[in-house]
């Protein structure tokens, strides 16, 4: 380490935004990157610890204090090649990780963690920039043919690894672009499709096959694809919205996030907001604006806190947020000891551009009336538990006007009709497609499951790691021998 002290006396940067009366007006990514002396002390907080907690508290098992210290010399080739050991796609991750590392930090117990997900976003960037990053061609291949259905963060994954294992890789995605929720469920302003779009030119440069508009169990049957492909991975996400009971959900005016979402992202992108493939039939053809709107977002997740941030840039005339916990501690406590994640109040930048943030809030009806305005009856609870809802025990009761409401409370499981239904695969008690994270195998020969659509709804950098390791052991099964793709399990 160039200055082993460096931690006592350099602080966390704070990274500069642009001011969101400005940003708000567009859907750009407005955060600035560091400058050079900037980024090298940043990385030199590092304190190399003996144990590195940040490395396992990364899903992926990112080999960070290393990385550190190739910035701080400025081998920029050195650190690339550390980091997209571990990591397929340090452009996304970088920007749209919740960043358990740094929660896991030794930094962290008593002063600001280092910055390693803005590290890790300069690290990459800074690869594209000198041409580090490029098709990684195979002159050789196996004659084994994979079929990956889904091109989220898991799909996509997976599919790099397995094709530099050498074996000939399909990607079958229902939507007309690939990316899944990375592209129609996080929005421009936190990640550009440009960014995505690089790097499925990069696959595409690489061996892998994309077939796009290609929903399997609807417009294609499974029994179509299977006789073609050695081995299959379902990837397709947890894509169920989870149910709200609440009278009233049914009025115009009311939607669930991701139709929400996927529009505003084809709009932005110059597309038609409208696609033959879009499943949620009840918006097919309702534009769904919230311009001169008061909006009502239910939810407190990133999903919800995406929907704020559309919502302000579609020129809302307000915004609330209704949140069925109650307001989180500003700092640790003992509950929620270091190194785990905890459960502490969080502002994103959604919430600086103006949101009016309610807690332990429960919605109780929404009434309609002849202008199609609604009204939210809410009830207030107090007395909590860390992590869990907010209990109904003294209350009262009363009445937001608004004109659009947004759900965004998650994802239950995957869709059982069309792909599930034809495959016929067991699910756990929570409607997941089962299997282990030992060898990812469903329970039909061949077939193998990753990402939300095994685990549940969870975070990109998960969908990663869980593609990564279960290519590990599809090309364990095709080639009946230890793979030599690299997994966090063994270094």
């Amino acid at each position: 380490m160039a200055d082993p002290g460096a931690f006592l006396n350099i602080s966390r940067a704070k990274v500069v935004k642009e001011k969101p009366a400005d940003r708000i007006l567009h859907s750009k990514e407005f955060v600035q990157k560091f400058d050079l002396p900037v980024l090298k002390n940043q990385a030199s907080r590092c304190m190399d610890c003996g144990v590195a907690f940040c490395t396992n508290g990364c899903p992926l098992g990112n080999i960070i204090p290393e990385f550190n210290e190739a910035v701080q010399k400025e081998n920029w080739y050195e650190a690339y090649k550390i980091l997209s050991y571990t990591n397929n796609f340090p452009e996304f991750t970088g920007r749209i990780c919740p960043a358990p590392c740094e929660k896991a930090c030794v930094l962290s117990i008593n002063k600001d963690a280092v910055h390693i997900e803005e590290i890790e976003k300069h690290i990459i960037e800074i690869a594209f920039e000198k041409g580090f990053v490029d098709a990684q061609k195979l002159p050789v291949r196996t004659d084994k043919k994979v079929a990956v259905i889904g091109s989220g963060p898991a799909g996509l994954a997976a599919a790099e690894q397995l094709n530099k294992a050498g074996h000939l890789v399909t990607i079958y995605e229902r939507d007309d672009k690939a990316g899944g929720l990375l592209r129609y469920g996080i929005p421009d302003f936190k990640l550009e499709k440009n960014v995505v779009d690089r790097r499925v030119e990069l696959m595409k440069d690489a061996g892998i096959k994309f077939e796009f508009k290609a929903h399997i169990g609807r417009n294609i049957s499974f029994q179509a694809i299977e006789s073609q492909f050695d081995a299959i991975l379902l990837a397709g996400g947890a894509t169920l919205a989870r149910s709200l009971d609440l009278p009233g959900k049914d009025l115009k005016g009311v939607h669930y996030a991701m139709p929400y979402l996927k529009q505003h992202t084809r709009i932005v992108a110059g597309e038609n907001a409208f696609t033959d493939g879009d499943i949620e039939s009840n918006v097919a053809d309702i534009l769904i604006n919230a311009r001169d709107r008061h909006v009502v977002v239910i939810g407190g997740g990133d999903t919800a806190s995406d929907c704020i941030g559309v919502a302000n840039r579609q020129g809302a005339k307000s915004v609330t947020q209704l949140n069925i916990y109650a307001q989180p501690p500003l700092e640790r406590t003992s509950n929620m000891p270091w190194p785990q994640m905890p459960l502490i109040y969080q502002e994103t930048s959604s919430h600086e551009e103006g949101c009016n943030r309610q807690w332990a809030v429960r919605s109780k009806e929404l009434i309609g009336d002849e202008s199609h305005h609604l009204k939210a009856i809410r009830l207030e609870t107090n007395g909590h538990e860390i992590g869990g809802p907010a209990k109904e025990e003294t209350f009262r009761q009363w009445v937001i006007q608004c004109d659009m409401v947004l759900i965004a409370i998650g994802f239950s499981s995957p869709e059982k009709t069309g792909l599930l239904e034809e495959i016929d695969p067991e699910l756990d008690e929570r409607g997941n497609v089962k299997a282990s994270d030992k060898d990812f195998a469903t329970s039909k020969d061949k077939i193998f499951v990753a990402g939300d659509m095994r685990r549940g709804q969870s975070l990109v950098v998960w969908a990663i790691s869980e593609g990564r390791e279960s290519a590990v052991k599809i090309d364990e099964y095709l080639m009946n021998k230890k793979s030599q793709l690299p997994s966090k399990y063994r270094r």
